[in-house]
């Protein structure tokens, strides 16, 4: 058989934060062959990322071209302290105005280090490297820390004393070590210390994942590259990714836009991107994902990574609903499994919800909705304390209600039931009411248990004597405003307080930023109509947006657009990305020492400096140097025929930088 007449088949997966999607595409066409959703496994993501190879029945593993995953591991790891342990080597900073502006709790590490050491914005010198110091301060914490960071002030312009601190580090243990020059050109020395210090902290982590894709690949005999997606939507070879795992920041985002852009193939619109647990919104601009240049922020730790520009919210298919102290409806931010699933998967748990709602409004409380089930055994390690123990031991025979664990414990609130921990290690899930229930009810998906949701949302409703058709267009209506009020506030980069919205319809709240949105929404006002239009049509991904956005784009008078497949367009943009490398170099003036002559130029690489006497001849020489080394990063890192871009801008002071991007399509096994 003619193996160059098979069509050019690719995978791509996508690890959210509840399901992991994947699909086999045909690279030429864009027809998408097959798609399949699994369950994503926090504690192990391969888990979820096997399940979706095995559900996708790939025919024959040899027509796979390309495998590309974009992953939500390194956002979910900063976000959950979940990254390992790091020693952070600040030379040449000044530990009083770190001190003074509180910006050492920016590093995402509490083990960091002054040294002396450093240079100025010309490149000089400013102290000796203290070498013995580092020596000292490595030796002291080699043993309590996984791996090593190290920022030194201005090594961009000059990466001297981090390169020499690096080899005196190599030379007394085998930890781990990361230089932040290496990871950005930028000045903002907290930036790049942060950016350091996170990956270095992500190193093991991602390169376990990868092995683990890696082997799961080779159990199913596909042997084709392997690629990751960038917190940018492009593409990295994994084994790019495995060093910078930082550059994955907001990977799984920034697919979605690519994806809804690929399916839809439209170059200018508002991306929704409604999961299980987030809702991503994005901007796609003359057929890109919009970048923020500043660097991304994940948690509170700014970085100088260049990502997406993007904004989450903690809102999806799983997020939690409850009753507030005000007897109010709160929808999230907690995310957790739906009772239709719980039910499904224990038949136990749809008996007592059906006794449940047989019960007076004064016997069945919201807080017999909430379950807790053992997700797995835990390792010995995982359980300290005896009440841990013996929460565990209860519910190993099946999932059990809040007040029933509770009192088994003898505790009187679930802050003393020691779970939170368990949670977090995912030893413990936790259910209760979710938009998905209702989405059951209502027949709009109807996977698992419809009866069992459909006893919750009785009780729910009758503990506040509502109707319960009425209540459900009330949540979907609070679901559609908290949408709309995130999407304006990203576009208009202008905060918005949201209140309560019958004091602001009524005239009792003087804001009028408020009034408008609520009027705009709900036209309440006797004379004055008011209205947002959005200029460009929303394209809507993930498996609920067809039920949360009409809405949305009605208040927006706007087109919704759901392309065929937009329920794994995240996974489609796994694979649908360009590969890209930037190289960029800095040039800056050779000044004398008082710093009123010029005498020549520095053109200053990741790893090499060099020095002329004219600025053209540097300038030039910066130009040659970066397209050839972004031209060949870009082949490394899996681009077919790359094409440089370069780019020159001025920093000021007779200092430039020189940028050459080179961009290409993955290059597909042959």
């Amino acid at each position: 058989m003619d193996t160059n007449s098979q069509p050019n088949l690719v995978l791509g997966i996508d690890t959210g934060g509840t399901y992991t999607d994947g699909v086999l595409l045909e690279y030429e066409t864009r027809r998408v062959l097959a798609a399949q959703k699994s369950l994503t496994t926090k504690r192990d993501f391969s888990i979820g990322i096997e399940s979706v190879i095995d559900g996708i029945h790939i025919e024959d593993p040899s027509a796979i071209r390309m495998v590309s995953i974009s992953t939500t591991l390194a956002t979910n790891a900063i976000a959950e302290g979940k990254g390992k342990r790091v020693a952070l080597l600040l030379i040449g900073y000044d530990p009083d105005l770190i001190d003074k502006f509180k910006m050492a709790e920016r590093f995402a590490t509490p083990n960091y280090f002054f040294l002396d050491g450093g240079h100025d914005l010309y490149g000089r010198e400013k102290k000796p490297l203290d070498l013995p110091g580092i020596l000292a301060q490595v030796n002291e914490i080699k043993n309590r820390v996984d791996a090593i960071a190290v920022s030194a002030y201005f090594s961009p312009l000059n990466p001297e004393h981090e390169q020499r601190a690096y080899k005196a580090i190599a030379s007394v243990c085998d930890l781990p070590v990361v230089l932040g020059h290496q990871l950005s050109t930028r000045l903002g020395s907290v930036e790049r210390a942060t950016t350091a210090a996170l990956n270095a902290s992500l190193l093991a982590m991602l390169q376990d994942f990868v092995i683990a894709v890696r082997r799961a690949m080779e159990r199913r005999q596909i042997e084709a590259p392997l690629m990751v997606v960038r917190g940018d939507g492009t593409l990295m070879s994994d084994e790019f990714a495995a060093r910078t795992p930082v550059e994955t920041i907001h990977s799984g985002p920034a697919a979605s836009a690519i994806g809804g852009r690929f399916l839809s193939r439209l170059d200018d619109a508002l991306i929704l991107d409604v999961g299980g647990t987030t809702t991503d919104i994005a901007i796609i601009e003359q057929g890109q994902v919009t970048v923020s240049e500043e660097g991304a922020t994940v948690s509170d730790y700014k970085t100088s990574v260049k990502a997406a520009n993007l904004l989450s919210i903690a809102l999806g298919g799983d997020s939690h609903i409850t009753w507030g102290h005000e007897k109010n409806v709160v929808i999230g931010p907690e995310r957790v499994a739906p009772l239709a699933y719980l039910a499904w998967k224990h038949p136990i748990v749809k008996q007592q919800l059906k006794a449940l709602s047989m019960r007076t409004w004064s016997q069945a409380t919201p807080d017999s909705l909430e379950y807790w089930f053992l997700l797995r055994e835990p390792q010995e390690s995982q359980t300290k304390s005896q009440r841990e123990r013996d929460l565990v031991e209860f519910l190993q025979d099946r999932p059990r209600p809040v007040p029933e664990i509770l009192k088994h414990l003898g505790v009187l609130h679930v802050a003393q039931a020691g779970s939170s921990e368990l949670m977090r290690q995912e030893v413990i899930g936790k259910a209760g009411l979710t938009s998905t229930d209702l989405m059951h009810i209502e027949g709009r998906y109807e996977v698992w248990d419809t009866e069992a949701a459909a006893y919750a949302w009785k009780v729910f409703c009758q503990y506040q004597f509502r109707d319960q058709e009425e209540l459900r267009g009330e949540v979907w209506s609070q679901m559609s405003e908290m949408i709309l009020h995130a999407a304006l506030t990203f576009l208009s980069k202008k905060p918005l307080e949201l209140r309560d919205r019958q004091r602001s319809l009524e005239g009792a709240d003087d804001d009028m930023g408020r009034w408008f949105f609520y009027n705009s929404l709900y036209q309440a006002h006797p004379h004055l109509e008011t209205s947002i239009r959005l200029r460009r049509p929303i394209i809507g991904i993930g498996a609920p947006a067809g039920i949360f956005l009409p809405s949305v784009a009605k208040a927006l008078h706007t087109e919704l657009i759901l392309p065929e497949h937009h329920e794994v367009a995240n996974a489609v943009g796994a694979i649908a990305g360009s590969v890209m490398v930037e190289e960029e170099l800095l040039i800056y003036p050779k000044l004398s020492r008082d710093g009123l002559e010029v005498f020549g130029y520095y053109v200053q690489a990741h790893d090499v400096r060099h020095e002329f006497e004219e600025l053209s001849a540097a300038l030039a020489h910066a130009r040659e140097l970066s397209e050839e080394r972004a031209l060949g990063a870009a082949l490394r890192s899996g681009a077919d025929k790359p094409e440089v871009t370069i780019e020159e801008e001025t920093d000021g002071l007779d200092t430039y930088r020189i940028r050459a991007k080179a961009i290409g399509n993955p290059r597909l096994m042959r």
